[in-house]
């Protein structure tokens, strides 16, 4: 692939997890809204390459559009307890900023990092924790509506939603992706929630390969490993996306 992926938020956890084992797959653009220091930048990709901005600067990002294949839009505000008026800037009006500038610079594909907060609320105090443990046949598979767990998740629901628009009115190929657990490491066997949502970087980093890669309309996936414990379908991932995810948090129980 000979154009530019754009990848938003690349200092974040996120955006490391890519970079880390996607370095020398793609020709990369990177943005973030602090400066990106070598440790950070996968090898070939020079402060040139960096945009240092924030999302809701209309100007910077069409400049950072400019000639891009895809683009997969991680910044924002992470925080489950985040307030209002910073998921208003940073989730909702950032990520419109983003969309039209992928459509105005002709852009094919966004993979949007939605989150388990989207749907979080599903979790009931009647459904835990048995819903966390590998006998319980309850599933999310992306046909659902969302249900946010917070404000955070309120924002993410709002991303796929514009997303819907710009697919509808646009012809702009969208995958939201609703992110589990992402770790380093595996979490704790103690942690049952943590266990079936777990998302480790290397099935991270070839989830999103595969939604710069694949060929598809509009789909909502979720983003976790291969775990025995789950809630939540990757079969719509592996379907659509060819996501091939080789890690199981039952691994790391013992």
């Amino acid at each position: 692939m000979d154009e530019p992926v754009l990848l938003t938020g690349a200092g974040g956890r996120v955006g490391q997890a890519i970079l880390r084992h996607l370095g020398d797959r793609f020709e990369w653009r990177l943005l973030d809204r602090e400066p990106l220091g070598a440790e950070k930048r996968p090898d070939g990709v020079g402060e040139e390459d960096v945009y240092v901005t924030d999302i809701t600067d209309e100007e910077a990002v069409e400049a950072a559009m400019d000639g891009v294949y895809a683009v997969i839009h991680l910044a924002g505000d992470p925080r489950p307890e985040a307030p209002w008026d910073s998921v208003l800037r940073n989730n909702i009006d950032g990520t419109h900023t983003i969309f039209e500038a992928a459509v105005d610079a002709g852009v094919e594909k966004i993979a949007f990092a939605s989150s388990n907060h989207a749907v979080g609320a599903y979790e009931t105090d009647e459904r835990t924790p048995e819903m966390y443990r590998p006998e319980d046949g309850f599933r999310l598979d992306g046909t659902e509506l969302p249900h946010p767990s917070n404000l955070y998740g309120v924002s993410k629901a709002t991303g796929e939603v514009l997303g819907r628009y710009y697919y509808d009115h646009h012809d702009l190929s969208v995958v939201n992706v609703r992110i589990g657990n992402l770790t380093e490491g595996h979490p704790p066997i103690d942690y049952e929630r943590g266990q079936a949502m777990w998302l480790s970087y290397r099935d991270c980093a070839h989830l999103f390969e595969r939604c710069v890669l694949a060929d598809y309309d509009y789909e909502i996936v979720y983003g976790i490993s291969d775990n025995d414990r789950k809630y939540y379908s990757i079969e719509r991932a592996r379907e659509v996306l060819g996501y091939d995810p080789v890690d199981n948090s039952a691994e790391h129980e013992d």
